[in-house]
């Protein structure tokens, strides 16, 4: 499929707008950057990107079962009060006094969202995950240099974290600490004691973990971290299997992110739009990013915290992300929230039993919200291989799990089904792996060729990554 670039002839555009009304303004030649605009029609442009999202698949088009990425349906009701004018047509930049039922939804939502959490302050202002993970480690590293601790440099991270945390840890300029998982998938406490010591800024932790397990000694585990003088960050990527059930404030943590666009109504993938706020203890509210959204008498204003480390972000963040949030939490209310998620994880076991028929999985026993299948003995014995399973998954109108993650496990095929999906779904699904499999053994030729009845065919093996062509050329 040809890009928008490569199509239609010069001169051919889309209808002509209007006459200017008000005086133009000249910028002088060397601030106007050319303007590299795909000449089309109209009716080519509609049906670019119509053919686009033809080849796009939604949780409109079947079972999207993405490990630690909760790719589920989300109401339509929230959408609807997103996209309401009053929401929609605001400017940031006009005048606060103007704007208060704006200010008082990011008042609302970041109040409500401390509840969820067992925080006592929240910041809207991180656009996804990994930026709200940059944000919390910059109020680790406030917190200790406002205490005149600055040898705390070490973030310890377990192996079974999302690549992000070590990654968000080394740009906020910490060093990074590998601890180890133990069998049964939790993180080894005893390496955990050896690592924690006087350098030691913090733990980042996701809890469940990515692996689908809740960790039993979690209290343990951040009373390490804090008798060694250092704070605990929740990676917020697997909250949906415990919201409304357990907060991670209980637990023992300083600082977290959520990812809105995770657990709490707004569509998932495709590049946006994201939002990762930031929920901290009173200890670290003063480091906040500002501006803050306050409340007096009845009136909403901005306030800069004591100490802020700044603006992470234009403005106060994907706004309608937030709106579409605070309409999921209002809508289910405390006595409902905790029903997604145990409904989460009831659906994660359940598929998780049916499968455990005809595959191993990498740690036995109940799981919360996903489970990890490891397929190397039947890649040993068949020669059929995980990403072979995902392909062959295509050709029924079912999305692959994600693959080769956690790097702990080999071969590796992570389900996570969510709350959203029926029983009926999952038995479809769970007789359809049972079919992939039972193909692997009798014609494992079919499944190296899959798939073989989507719009795009099997791609070749990729290229390393030094010859990866990241950007368009023009010329």
């Amino acid at each position: 499929m040809k890009l928008i670039f490569e199509k239609g002839t010069p001169g051919q555009h889309l209808t002509l707008l209007p006459e200017c009304d008000v005086p133009e303004a000249a910028l002088r030649e060397e601030r106007v950057l050319p303007l590299r605009l795909p000449h089309v029609g109209e009716n080519e442009l509609t049906r670019h990107y119509k053919q686009l999202s033809d080849r796009v698949h939604g949780m409109n088009d079947g079972f999207y079962p993405l490990g630690s990425c909760t790719m589920k349906y989300n109401p339509k009701i929230d959408e609807e009060l997103a996209a309401l004018p009053g929401f929609t047509q605001i400017h940031p930049l006009q005048p606060v006094s103007s704007a208060q039922g704006c200010l008082q939804v990011l008042y609302t939502a970041e109040r409500e969202l401390c509840a969820v959490t067992g925080m006592d302050a929240m910041t809207l202002q991180p656009a996804a995950g990994a930026h709200g993970e940059f944000t919390g480690l910059l109020l680790i590293k406030a917190y200790h240099l406002r205490r005149k601790d600055p040898g705390r440099t070490k973030i310890l991270v377990p192996d079974s974290a999302h690549g992000t945390n070590p990654a968000s840890a080394r740009m906020a300029g910490f060093d990074v600490v590998n601890i180890p998982s133990s069998p049964d998938g939790c993180v080894d406490l005893e390496a955990l004691r050896a690592a924690a010591g006087p350098d030691t800024a913090g733990l980042m932790l996701t809890n469940p973990n990515t692996v689908g397990i809740f960790d039993k000694n979690i209290l343990k585990i951040t009373e390490i971290i804090h008798k060694a003088g250092g704070l605990c960050y929740y990676d917020g990527a697997n909250l949906n299997a415990i919201v409304g059930v357990v907060r991670p404030g209980d637990m023992g943590f300083d600082v977290c992110h959520l990812n809105l666009h995770k657990t709490f109504a707004t569509p998932h993938g495709g590049g946006g739009p994201g939002s990762g706020p930031v929920g901290c203890k009173a200890a670290l509210a003063e480091f906040l990013p500002a501006p803050q959204v306050e409340e007096r008498a009845g009136r909403y204003r901005f306030v800069t915290p004591r100490h802020s480390i700044g603006r992470v972000r234009g403005f106060s963040g994907n706004f309608t992300v937030v709106v579409r949030a605070l309409a999921y939490l209002m809508t289910l209310g405390r006595e409902r929230l905790p029903e997604a998620a145990e409904n989460a994880v009831l659906n994660a076991n359940y598929m998780k039993a049916r499968l455990s028929e005809c595959c191993e999985m990498a740690y036995p026993g109940f799981c919360m919200h996903e489970f990890v299948m490891t397929l190397e003995t039947l890649h040993r014995e068949t020669g059929v291989s995980a990403l072979d399973i995902a392909k062959g998954l295509l050709d029924h109108g079912v999305h692959p799990p994600t693959m080769y993650f956690p790097l702990i496990v080999r071969e590796a095929l992570m389900i996570e089904p969510c709350e959203t999906e029926s029983k009926e779904t999952m038995d479809s699904v769970c007789g359809l792996f049972v079919r992939l499999f039972a193909d692997a053994r009798t014609d494992p030729q079919s499944l190296h060729d899959a798939p073989l009845h989507t719009r795009a065919p099997r791609p070749p093996a990729p290229p390393p990554p030094r010859h990866t062509v990241l950007r368009y050329s023009f010329d």
